[in-house]
């Protein structure tokens, strides 16, 4: 596979795919005055993307170790592409929201075989490369979403919103006449398993988005029903070998902490320009979008500089960078939007490089034959996370709904930075147990 043609083209097909989850988010007002529907219920334009593109996502990992990642690929951009067609027509919620799920079962491709193929297929010296490009790629699409859906949806509508997906469809060939013949072993997938996954992070997401206890109770029960049947299955869709391997359980902790940060700035972000300093949707978009393309060009450098200095001192690096955007938003966000401006040029790189390395690490520690399973467990947690995030952050905010809205901000950005500090916390401990296995290693040798 020549990856130095094969990744970049990934990287703009999963852009695209990223930008579909924020794209719709400044065109949720129009959607709700057109077809007469509740903030409640639109929400659900954007949540059922989130949560079918999050569980998607472990879904075609997983099968890629058993199924060659043409097929996979093949399914996820025809159900993609073939659904956004579809959305183009759409003129009433419910084929709407059918349209965003379907969509959703198809964007996980992307994703989800991204870092496989990249962990397979790319030299490891070329490696911290490629991941690092899929993580700009991710943040810029991110920042820009915004402002590509302000623009389409000003002028040509929200239906025009699923024209940019249906860009899959033509790249689609190209990519399947580039990537390489696979054989894999014929294996049994754990239907069980995945329906329980689906409604494990289901029911939770739920429960926290709706502050449900019916929902909380049944996500209980679903855990402790999976949890029996990883005791009895012989091949679960969850491995439970990668809980116990050193070092993978902090990663994944890691993961769901960097996306509970990203995710809820990018929340917060345009109502703060919105509420406290009165900016409209096409502006929000124009002071989002420098960090995301600065993030983009930073990419270049950062995977040359990951396969030199390593990916545990860039997981410390971008943790400090992003505290450091985190405590400056709690502490002064209200003074200038300027603050958020330069603060996110700062943040989106870090964002980048911190899940580059992320990523990298995590390759790099799994054997060859838990990657798909290692890493699509990995990508579904950091998409948890991140839906998480966005509930509780708009929980919080409604909370204080009587408090001044530069002061509510500043307290949920403080809940931020607790988040980050903890995360930091992880990364050191990662890096004392890596440096004591490491020379325990050696000592017994």
């Amino acid at each position: 596979m020549n990856d130095k043609i094969v990744m970049p083209l990934w990287t703009c097909c999963l852009f695209i795919v990223v930008m579909n989850t924020t794209m719709f988010n400044v065109s949720l007002p129009t959607i709700i005055q057109d077809l007469h529907i509740s903030a409640d219920l639109g929400s659900w334009v954007i949540s059922s993307y989130s949560i079918g593109y999050a569980l998607s996502t472990i879904i075609y990992s997983r099968l890629s170790d058993m199924v060659p990642i043409r097929k996979l690929l093949t399914v996820g951009l025809l159900t993609l592409g073939l659904a956004s067609v579809y959305g183009l027509f759409a003129h009433s919620f419910y084929a709407l929201l059918i349209t965003r799920i379907v969509q959703s079962a198809g964007a996980g491709a992307m994703a989800g075989l991204g870092l496989v193929l990249a962990s397979r297929y790319v030299p490891v010296e070329r490696r911290g490369g490629a991941i690092a490009m899929i993580s700009a790629g991710s943040a810029m699409a991110f920042g820009l979403g915004p402002i590509v859906g302000g623009v389409i949806s000003q002028y040509l509508g929200w239906n025009g919103l699923f024209g940019v997906t249906c860009l899959v469809l033509a790249v689609l060939p190209v990519l399947l006449r580039l990537l390489p013949q696979e054989q894999p072993q014929p294996a049994p997938f754990d239907f069980t398993g995945a329906a329980l996954t689906v409604v494990n992070a289901g029911s939770l997401l739920i429960a926290v988005t709706k502050q449900s206890p019916v929902w909380l109770t049944v996500s209980v029960f679903s855990f402790a029903v999976h949890a029996w049947h990883l005791r009895r299955a012989k091949e679960s869709f969850i491995n439970p070998l990668l809980l116990k391997m050193p070092g993978y359980g902090k990663l994944v902790a890691i993961g769901f902490s960097i996306l509970v940060l990203n995710l809820g700035n990018l929340f917060l972000m345009p109502l703060a320009l919105a509420r406290v300093f009165d900016k409209s949707p096409l502006m929000i978009g124009l002071f989002i979008a420098p960090g995301a393309i600065f993030s983009a060009f930073f990419t270049r450098f950062v995977g040359q500089w990951i396969s030199r200095y390593g990916n545990q001192r860039f997981l410390l690096i971008g943790h400090l960078l992003l505290a450091g955007v985190m405590a400056l938003f709690a502490l002064d966000l209200a003074s200038s939007p300027l603050v958020l401006l330069f603060g996110y040029l700062i943040f989106s790189p870090a964002f980048s490089a911190t899940m580059a390395s992320l990523n990298n690490e995590t390759s790099m520690l799994l054997p060859q034959a838990w990657i798909g399973s290692g890493m699509g467990l990995l990508q579904l947690v950091q998409f948890f996370g991140g839906s998480v995030s966005v509930a509780v952050c708009g929980l919080l905010l409604h909370a204080q709904r009587d408090a001044a809205p530069a002061i509510a901000y500043q307290h949920v950005y403080s809940m931020l930075f607790g988040v980050c500090v903890v995360s930091l916390l992880v990364v050191l401990w990662y890096r004392h147990s890596r440096f004591r296995g490491n020379t325990g290693g050696a000592a017994r040798t």
